[in-house]
């Protein structure tokens, strides 16, 4: 008789998801007899897809049924995504059962191979659409979507909140404004993230110094400097218990990005984020080994295989996922179990609408060693969008509705408003 270590049966599940699950959905008790009496008894009759311009251009996606339930979702901002979802994936999952989610995530991918299917849009399109047939799962069933995904681990979901690099970036007085104003938010943030890399660029706009150049991932002692001096001032106004990351955006190179996490050292942050670019993990892992501070990293990277060698080489302190981009629901839930296995705990990228955002959420709720999400770029409306039950966060969380499904429904008279040029509502 074989005998599999936990790490081993993770690694072998998620690499294997397709084969393991393929069959059928496996709910968790008592979700299962609930299914039991409409398995096979309804069939998705069509997908629909529409963007909706907000701080992204974001893919909303709708799965309709001849039971009269509609399940939403959302598919990573991305041109090319609505094509995908429209003319490919809807043929796939048509006239299927809504309840074999794991099945349709495997056939789309099965069956758009001559596309991507192991990264890029095709994968995109895939996790929107799987997150709708999450909802829709749910509103059958009666249930919140994480309940679903084996249950929550927590009612609430700490978010931290993205900042931009302020208008004048050579006044320090604007980083302690930035933070003021941040923290000030009627949400309640109790965690921000900061554009490290975005201030060398910011003070250099047309690389005049000495040792810029806009195609090196270099940087020079002075600007190791300036983005010290400004984090510096971001901690000191934080207070130096509070949490905050420093996001670098993939720029640097491997000794660069090493020598700048020891100048952050002093300013303790939360992580450095993508010091170096994502296609390497030797080299992300080395940057680990050699920071003292904490790396975390992952958003842009696709499905289970795409973390898979990071994770094995200890590569990161934290997998930063996007959900609604790297796999969907149960496949993020699987990367992350598998990162658990190895002492990395997960966080979630985010520059979704509101139904990305609570559907990643969800998954967040459903996982043990998740610690925060992502709030990215904002625009007034944004809340909006969905109507929701309440604020969406109160002191820095969001709090999991005791709904059907992912407990929204698009306002569509907000969406309306917002279409991008070309758009209907749900053409």
């Amino acid at each position: 008789m074989t005998y599999f270590s936990r790490r081993r049966f993770l690694k072998t599940a998620g690499s294997n998801a397709a084969v393991l699950l393929a069959a059928e959905q496996i709910f968790p008790d008592p979700y299962q007899k609930a299914a039991a009496p409409i398995r096979k008894k309804v069939k998705i009759t069509d997908v629909k897809c529409m963007i909706v311009r907000g701080t992204w251009d974001w893919n909303l996606i709708k799965i309709e049924t001849d039971s009269g339930l509609c399940g939403i979702g959302e598919a990573y901002w991305g041109w090319g995504v609505k094509d995908l979802v429209v003319n490919k994936m809807k043929g796939i999952v048509v006239g299927e059962d809504p309840l074999n989610v794991d099945k349709l995530y495997t056939k789309m991918l099965r069956d758009s191979a001559g596309a991507g299917a192991i990264g890029g849009v095709t994968l995109t399109a895939a996790s929107g659409i799987e997150i709708a047939l999450w909802d829709l799962a749910g509103r059958l069933l009666q249930t919140p979507v994480c309940n679903l995904l084996g249950g929550r681990y927590r009612d609430r979901v700490r978010f931290y909140r993205t900042t931009q690099v302020p208008k004048n970036p050579q006044d320090l007085q604007s980083w302690r404004d930035l933070v003021h104003r941040t923290m000030a938010e009627h949400w309640g943030w109790t965690a921000m993230k900061v554009q490290g890399d975005g201030i060398p660029r910011a003070l250099d706009p047309e690389y005049k110094q000495p040792g810029h150049d806009p195609y090196l991932r270099n940087l020079t002692k002075k600007d190791i400097r300036d983005i010290v001096a400004r984090m510096e001032i971001v901690r000191e106004t934080l207070g130096r218990d509070a949490d905050f990351a420093i996001d670098l955006h993939w720029h640097y190179d491997t000794e660069d990005a090493i020598q700048l996490a020891r100048a952050l050292a002093d300013v303790n942050p939360m992580w450095i984020e993508d010091p170096v670019p994502p296609e390497n993990p030797a080299t992300m892992a080395f940057v680990r080994q050699h920071s003292p501070v904490p790396v975390c990293t992952g958003e842009n990277l696709y499905g289970f295989a795409g973390f898979e060698k990071l994770i094995e080489l200890q590569g990161c302190d934290a997998i930063h996922i996007d959900i609604p981009k790297s796999g969907g629901l149960s496949e993020s839930k699987r990367i992350s179990e598998f990162a658990a296995s190895y002492d990395i705990w997960t966080a979630a990228h985010n520059p979704a609408s509101p139904v990305g955002t609570i559907a990643s959420a969800h998954a967040a709720a459903a996982m043990r060693n998740f610690r925060v999400h992502e709030l990215a770029n904002w625009i007034d409306w944004w809340p909006d969008l969905v109507i929701h039950e309440g604020p969406i966060w109160e002191n820095g969380y969001l709090t999991i509705q005791d709904k059907p499904g992912l407990g929204i429904e698009i306002n569509e008279d907000v969406a309306r408003a917002h279409l991008a040029p070309g758009e209907t509502w749900w053409a």
